[in-house]
């Protein structure tokens, strides 16, 4: 995904934690290279997000870094198994993001503030879209409305 911290605002992203540098797997990691890609197809196919399939990963079967684990993202593990979401991951969190934002403005309609953020936050569903676009991730018809956005996101 892109960095997006100056992108509407010219201050400094967030302050983070950051991962252990380690360059090789850890000995106590309990799966094998084999068991964590079909584990990670598994729960793509119960619908899980490629973040959200790392987390269960690390929080239950004691995997801490799968791209350390197998030498690939989990984004290229599910390439290589043809599991396909319809809508990237990036561009659905931002779309969910829009929505609950719409329906606070529904009901909160003087909200200056979040009017703001929800026209941020729509342009840069544009600007994603139209670089998936660009590289055959989207189709070229598919245009953005927060109608569709709203019947696509749970």
């Amino acid at each position: 995904m892109m960095n997006m911290a100056r992108m509407h605002a010219r201050r400094k992203g967030k302050s983070s934690s950051k991962r252990p540098y380690r360059k090789k797997n850890p000995e106590w990691v309990p799966l094998s290279l084999a068991e964590i890609e079909k584990l990670a197809v598994k729960l793509a196919n119960e619908g899980l997000s490629t973040a959200a399939i790392g987390i269960k990963l690390r929080d239950q079967y004691a995997v801490p870094d799968v791209k350390l684990a197998t030498g690939k993202s989990i984004s290229q593990i599910l390439k290589a198994n043809d599991v396909k979401f319809d809508i990237p991951e990036d561009i659905r969190n931002l779309m969910k993001k829009a929505v609950n934002l719409h329906a606070h403005l529904e009901v909160n309609s003087h909200d200056l503030h979040n009017k703001r953020s929800l026209a941020l936050t729509e342009a840069k569903i544009r600007r994603l879209l139209r670089y998936y676009k660009k590289n055959g991730v989207m189709p070229a018809d598919w245009k953005y409305s927060i109608k569709a956005a709203e019947l696509q996101v749970e």
